[in-house]
């Protein structure tokens, strides 16, 4: 391990005051904010490179980083009200955006930062790989094994073993078990 990361798991360590839990050969590269971190619970062997952004809103907001994760550079998270989840052995790269808020907007003449929230369940499965530049919205919920395309804008369910990408995200590809092989998704 270089240098550079036995600082990072240096500061993982003193981070464990902080947490709600980090676990154990977990590292973190220098982060540019945290809040509400008492209800952030970080797993075993995850990788947070430098300048994440993570911040938990409201009395029950909550976000799960489950063991074997990885993250890229840049990295921006967000929950209020509720649990949102990142399932182990998933792969994110840098600049990505992982959400469980919309704020409305019906009120015309009304700032959009002074109008409710609006919080929706959003889990990422285990074993997923997210590319680089991808915004995942609320209510977003990935199955096992999904492959999210670079700079994707991804909302909505989708099923374990997909290829998606695009803007908004579609299912491009998707695991045949009988067939063992990935297939052409159609609509």
């Amino acid at each position: 391990m270089s240098l550079i990361k036995y600082i990072w798991a240096l500061r993982a360590i003193i981070y464990k005051l902080r947490f709600k839990s980090i676990g154990n050969f977990s590292y973190i590269g220098k982060p540019t904010f945290l809040l509400g971190t008492k209800k952030i619970n970080i797993g075993d062997k995850v990788r947070i490179y430098p300048g994440a952004r993570m911040e938990v809103h409201g009395d029950d907001g909550k976000i799960t980083i489950q063991n074997n994760v990885s993250i890229g550079q840049n990295f921006h998270i967000t929950s209020k009200d509720m649990n949102l989840v990142i399932g182990k052995d998933t792969t994110i790269s840098g600049n990505v955006f992982i959400t469980n808020i919309d704020h409305d907007y019906m009120e015309i003449g009304k700032h959009i930062m002074e109008q409710k929230y609006i919080i929706k369940e959003t889990i990422i499965g285990e074993n997923c790989f997210i590319g680089y530049g991808v915004g995942i919205q609320a209510g977003t919920v990935l199955g096992k094994q999904c492959i999210v395309g670079a700079n994707a804008v991804v909302r909505g369910e989708f099923p374990d073993y997909c290829v998606i990408a695009g803007v908004p995200a579609k299912i491009l590809k998707r695991y045949n078990p009988e067939a063992k092989e990935w297939e052409k998704y159609s609509y």
